[in-house]
């Protein structure tokens, strides 16, 4: 059978060459028990070749059913490929055949394979081998002769090298090769598909067919095409059902692609302005704006609780009787700290006030050493328990009285195991 008549018995539009190499690999394989794998892109027509591979095999009169392995669970992907026995797990009230088992001697067609869990690759590659499997709860070895054709969108040997896919597994499938090419690969085929996809919703729809004028023709090849066939078929449906004028220029085609002036694919289909080089975007500006908010929040909470903390000792210090040591300013100034916030207008947070008192510079050690933190933190502990015995475990009057936020003393509450 030549190329021609295959194209007209499955419905392939195009006369590219590498559509005609894969055609002609499809065809000299078919009569083989040869593992084939196929692949391409989403929506370039991988399943078809399986197909002709299948009608043009001494297996054409046996079953063939094509499996999707991205659609089927993990958990039982092994029980629908390679059956199960009553009581294998939860739910298996009978025993089921697989697929493998109800394929034999025909085709099976595993679309995704790339998807398919590590476990179950191994049980397929048993099969690949020897044509032998087990049911999921048996330990009964059972034979099957079936076909294996297999298809992926994604890069099997990158997969292998991240442990994703089974090297020994890629090898036996790829024993024939297929490369189906990409819509934007063959774009003479374009103008030839879009025809083919407006004359046959015409027929459906009853109306007539639309027709792209030189502009809207250029501008169809020149779209990259990302979904391949399968958008190139959705966007001539819509051009059908959706275009008043039946001869369609660019300016209407446009509605429907989404472009840029270099042919791009476009997020949306509203015009944009393109920036200069090297000038942030909005997207950039309002990420940074958030990122910056975020920060000043970080900042302005450490502050809070730091002026809590500060807040908090100089209170304890003044129920201890303890003299709290500050720096000395110049000669005879020491800084200290009110025990009563000042509001900050700028922030919204309360912040402390600075006094500077006027002491004899005789009167203030040149250096002490005092070995307090401990000290501290017991006395931070025991006034924090105090408090909230006195107002009965009210942690909102406990913070008041303390100088501190509610938060701050959840969270010393949290840090002393205080048992409330």
């Amino acid at each position: 059978m030549d190329i021609q008549s295959i194209k007209n018995r499955f419905g392939i539009i195009g006369n590219a060459t590498a559509l005609n190499h894969a055609l002609n690999t499809a065809v000299q394989v078919a009569n083989t028990d040869l593992t084939v794998l196929i692949v391409g892109e989403s929506g370039v027509g991988k399943e078809v070749f399986s197909q002709i591979i299948h009608a043009l095999s001494a297996r054409k009169h046996n079953p063939f059913i094509a499996v999707n392995c991205g659609a089927i669970p993990e958990g039982t992907i092994d029980s629908e490929l390679f059956g199960h026995e009553k009581g294998a797990f939860t739910g298996a009230v009978e025993s089921r055949k697989g697929y493998f088992e109800t394929v034999s001697g025909g085709t099976i067609f595993l679309d995704e394979i790339g998807e398919m869990p590590l476990g179950t690759q191994a049980r397929l590659l048993r099969v690949l081998e020897s044509g032998e499997f087990i049911r999921v709860g048996s330990s009964k070895v059972q034979k099957t002769d079936v076909r294996v054709i297999a298809a992926t969108n994604k890069d099997l040997l990158e997969y292998t090298q991240h442990r994703k896919f089974r090297e020994d597994l890629y090898y036996r499938l790829s024993t024939v090769p297929i490369r189906v090419p990409s819509l934007r690969d063959r774009k003479e085929d374009i103008p030839l598909l879009f025809r083919k996809f407006a004359s046959d919703f015409s027929e459906r729809y009853k109306t007539q067919s639309v027709q792209l004028d030189s502009g809207a023709l250029q501008m169809l090849v020149s779209y990259t095409w990302p979904g391949n066939v399968r958008e190139l078929k959705n966007i001539a449906e819509q051009v059908s059902v959706l275009s008043v004028d039946k001869m369609v220029n660019a300016e209407a085609l446009s509605r429907f692609l989404p472009l840029k002036e270099n042919g791009t694919r476009a997020m949306t289909l509203l015009p944009a302005v393109t920036a200069p080089s090297g000038t942030p975007s909005a997207a950039d500006f309002n990420t940074t704006n958030t990122e910056r908010d975020i920060l000043y929040k970080l900042f302005f909470d450490l502050k809070k609780d730091m002026n809590d903390l500060k807040q908090m000792m100089l209170e304890m210090a003044h129920h201890s009787g303890i003299a709290t040591p500050a720096p000395i300013v110049g000669d005879n100034l020491i800084q200290a700290f009110p025990t009563q916030p000042v509001q900050d207008t700028n922030s919204g947070y309360s912040t402390p006030t600075p006094i500077y008192i006027h002491q004899p510079a005789e009167h203030v050690d040149a250096h002490v050493e005092v070995e307090e933190s401990l000290f501290l933190a017991d006395r931070e502990k025991e006034l924090i328990i105090k408090s909230l015995k006195k107002h009965k475990g009210r942690r909102r009057d406990a913070a008041n009285e303390l100088g501190i936020s509610e938060r701050t003393l959840y969270r010393k509450i949290k840090e002393y195991d205080i048992q409330e």
